[in-house]
């Protein structure tokens, strides 16, 4: 699949410093910030600094440094956060089935309260 990256996504914007936000962490390949609308006490989103839409397309053309820092860097987030000992998700939405609504590559780190199931069984 080709994938065609749109580089006036908020996302990009950020990464710019066009648009302002509350970062958590920042490193060499990575950016992780407090969601603006959190839907759990911990909502963190973590960017890649590269021009990636989803989870396949960075792990299929990212170089191997972008790799390991990005996965650090959600590593670094839960630990900076203290969510480790109670539980944490890790949720990345790609395309129009899983309801993406920035192209460029985020996941979402969700913590601080019990969060129930993931997915309710079809009927």
């Amino acid at each position: 699949m080709a994938y065609s990256y749109d580089d006036q996504n908020i996302f990009a914007k950020i990464l710019r410093g066009e648009i302002p936000n509350q970062t958590v962490l920042e490193t060499e390949h990575s950016l992780a910030f407090r969601d603006i609308r959190p839907q759990a006490p911990l909502h963190i989103l973590v960017i890649p600094k590269g021009a990636y839409v989803t989870f396949d397309h960075f792990a299929q053309e990212a170089s191997d440094a972008e790799i390991a820092d990005y996965v650090r860097t959600v590593g670094k987030v839960c630990k900076m956060e203290g969510v480790e000992a109670d539980g944490w998700r890790l949720i990345s939405n790609a395309g129009a089935n899983a309801v993406q609504e920035v192209p460029h590559l985020h996941v979402h780190i969700l913590g601080g309260r019990p969060l129930g199931r993931m997915l309710e069984p079809a009927a």
